[in-house]
């Protein structure tokens, strides 16, 4: 009756030892480490240089605990674990005057980092300990607000433009176009003009809904455009940071919009609040010029022509420029990666009527030259790509090259985020020291435990040995939830410690339920073996029930919190989910495993259990 059969105790065997394996990583702690990432645009870290790395650590006599690449963000990354920070210090000074032989102009960004101490075994199985939060591990806190009007007037200007270049495109005469706050004005001199421009304008023009004042044309944006660009302009800003904080070195750096305009970042670690500031808010801006073809290839050192400009290209091969510039980055609209009509990876570039009028009437008159686009921050330029004009270019063209898919994502992305969309303000600034992380810590891992004893006394002295059957199943249920979190790299933050206290509290709720439900069968006059089997099956359905609708409202959290609330709400949901588990499913198993094949079963070690109406116990 009470016996489980051999694949669910092969089931419980599994949970138990994948618990465990993803469990153990987070009490090894962090360990020192050296953190390799791009300074530049243009240039990508991949796994040549994980062994570039090890060459340089080998030849100065320096032994890491491992190296290891990360595929993260962008550009890529490369990790050097040591056991001391002597030697984390030492290695950071070699890798910086190894990798970047001029210190005024970095290729490399060689950043002190903390990596978890987890044996390579467990980093083989992917098993990484949870990330630490910014109240958990210390670090900068800001809260920018996006111009959100700044993105619209933008956008507005943009297509002032592309109608002042359909109207001459179609020979509708006009007596200007104003911009008048979020309205653009076209005004003419007769009905008959102001309505047909208000078809061509309305066909071409989708973001804008057209109507007729007099003689005016009037376009306002629909609400889907305004949204579609406020959206944009804060997608845009976010991927941009991104680019910047890898700089800095963060290993988990939480970049997040919050509300409609509003956008959290968290850097964990970073306490040079300034530097900070100076990497987020800093402006970095596109140009296309001309390359000069008689200069195809030039070399390190040569003589840079008259109305030229030198700049470089990748690891540092030179390019010779005019210096005139054709278009800026606030000129394009969109980028995207595509394919030519030969099925080569190509980058699809839109730009605004301006930055078409000005493109088409340069490359009219240099088709078969080359092309460069330059990334401009912190005052240095560097080439992204150089293209050879093969026609007539207009508002929308291609570049193709010898790109593969990924590299011609990674200059599409460069494209859009090479500058933000919208100017941001930081309206909110906290720092948060590491001694304080460290309290935290403390005390909410304080907190978990004294509850559990707490639970675990009350429970073995009201129900002895099905106190103590559930008390395992607790501490298997607070094993699976760190465990789930560690594989999903969740970020633990001290509402998330909350959620774990609570989710110990409400767990035990299930285990109560069904210690009650086999006592009452006791007293009712039902066999030991059969007062479990209808404990347990008539148990489940409250303990579903309640489950159920507390999940539902952690759910509704998840989906409209943000912030604390949804780290919150994350954990919350899967304790609950891990707790049905083990309440029911692990506490049955050991229930059985040490009653089930008992024939001759007198009684239960479930605590003192009364008859109704008397003062007389049935049993222990």
């Amino acid at each position: 009756m009470n016996r489980y059969p051999l694949w669910k105790y092969i089931v419980i065997l599994m949970a138990l030892a994948i618990g465990i394996t993803y469990t153990l990583p987070n009490f090894f702690g962090e360990a020192p480490a050296v953190q390799v990432s791009s300074a530049k645009a243009t240039v990508k870290v991949d796994l040549s240089m994980q062994k570039h790395v090890e060459e340089i650590l080998a030849q100065n006599q320096l032994q890491p605990d491992g190296v290891f690449f990360d595929v993260a963000g962008q550009s890529g990354s490369v990790k050097a674990r040591f056991r001391t920070t002597d030697e984390q210090l030492k290695a950071k000074d070699v890798l910086s005057r190894s990798l970047n032989p001029d210190a005024n102009d970095p290729t490399y960004v060689v950043a002190l980092n903390l990596l978890s101490g987890s044996p390579r075994w467990l980093t083989a199985l992917h098993a990484l300990p949870m990330y630490l939060g910014l109240d958990l591990r210390g670090g900068v806190h800001f809260l920018l607000q996006v111009d959100m009007k700044g993105a619209v007037d933008k956008k507005l200007d943009s297509l002032s433009g592309d109608a002042r270049t359909l109207l001459r495109d179609k020979n509708v005469r006009h007596g200007g176009i104003e911009r008048e706050g979020d309205r653009l004005t076209v005004r003419f001199s007769n009905a008959d003009d102001a309505n047909r421009a208000r078809g061509i304008l309305g066909d071409n023009l989708r973001e804008l809904a057209f109507s007729i004042d007099g003689t005016n044309v009037v376009g306002v944006f629909t609400d889907a455009a305004r949204k579609a660009v406020q959206d944009a302009a804060v997608k845009q800003n976010i991927t941009t940071l991104h680019n910047r904080v890898n700089e800095l070195g963060v290993a988990e750096p939480v970049i997040q919009q919050q509300g409609s305009d509003r956008i959290v970042v968290q850097l964990p670690g970073v306490q040079d609040t300034a530097k900070a500031k100076d990497i987020i808010g800093r402006t970095a801006t596109l140009e296309a010029r001309l390359a000069d073809p008689a200069v195809r290839n030039p070399r390190p050192g040569d003589p840079v022509p008259f109305g030229d400009e030198l700049f470089t290209q990748g690891n540092g091969a030179p390019v010779m420029l005019r210096k005139q510039v054709i278009f800026t980055g606030d000129r394009i609209e969109s980028a995207s990666a595509g394919f030519d009509q030969n099925q080569r990876p190509s980058v699809n570039i839109k730009l605004d009527a301006q930055g078409g009028r000005v493109l088409r009437d340069v490359s009219r008159e240099n088709i078969g030259k080359p092309m460069g686009i330059v990334l401009f921050e912190k005052g240095k330029g560097e080439v992204l790509t150089v293209a050879t004009i093969q026609s007539e270019l207009g508002s929308s063209f291609q570049i193709t090259g010898s790109y593969s898919t990924e590299a011609a994502n990674d200059l599409a992305l460069l494209l859009r985020a090479g500058s933000l969309a919208a100017p941001m303000e930081i309206i909110e600034e906290r720092t948060i020291g590491p001694s304080l992380g460290a309290d935290n810590i403390q005390k909410g891992f304080d907190s978990v435990a004294y509850g559990f004893a707490a639970i675990a006394a009350f429970m073995i002295l009201y129900y002895m040995l099905f106190g103590v059957f559930s008390v395992a199943a607790l501490g298997i249920n607070l094993l699976l939830l760190i465990a789930v979190l560690s594989m999903l790299q969740a970020t633990l933050t001290l509402p998330g410690i909350a959620a774990i206290a609570l989710v110990l509290g409400m767990a035990i709720d299930a285990n109560v339920l069904i210690n009650e439900r086999i006592r009452e069968e006791l007293r009712a006059g039902a066999s030991p073996q059969m007062a479990i089997a209808v404990g347990f099956d008539r148990a489940w359905a409250t303990i579903l029930d309640s489950n159920v609708t507390t999940l539902i409202a952690g759910l509704a959290l998840l989906a409209f919190g943000s912030g604390p609330v949804r780290g919150f709400a994350v954990v919350h949901c899967l304790g609950i989910l891990t707790s049905m588990f083990s309440a029911v499913f692990f506490n049955r198993g050991l229930v059985n495993l040490w009653y089930g094949r008992k024939k001759k079963l007198q009684s239960l070690a479930i605590g003192q259990i009364w008859k109704p109406g008397t003062d007389t116990p049935v049993a222990k």
